[in-house]
């Protein structure tokens, strides 16, 4: 079975960092795309970073430039670096993962595995 455990979440100020990881089990990083979701009170959980097998990166508008996506394909972990955070990015946090290159990477749907996410509380 393929498992995404996220970890690193928590409470930080506006203008500090979080870094979330992302473990993986029965799944193989470096031949599927990954990606961070998140998901606000009274919104729909929206995209905020992936990266395709060929390390190619995208990012939601938002978030360009303070965060970065990167993955260990050693140890099948997935990261996302969040700098300069704002109250804005508050939510909870998913990982989740596609099977070999996506269109769309933003769109849910086109994912087939999902973790049990990670609160940011940024004040």
């Amino acid at each position: 079975d393929v498992q995404l455990v996220e970890s690193g979440g928590g409470s930080v100020q506006a203008g500090g960092s979080v870094r979330l990881s992302c473990a993986a089990s029965g799944y193989t990083f470096s031949r599927n795309s990954m990606g961070w979701f998140r998901q606000q009170a009274g919104r729909e959980r929206e995209g905020v970073a992936a990266i395709w097998p060929s390390d190619r990166k995208y990012y939601a508008d938002p978030v360009k430039g303070r965060f970065t996506i990167s993955q260990d394909n050693a140890r099948n972990t997935l990261v996302l670096q969040m700098n300069n955070l704002k109250p804005e990015d508050s939510g909870m946090y998913y990982c989740a993962a596609a099977p070999g290159y996506i269109e769309q990477w933003f769109v849910r749907s086109h994912y087939n595995y999902w973790g049990q996410g990670t609160q940011v509380t940024v004040s």
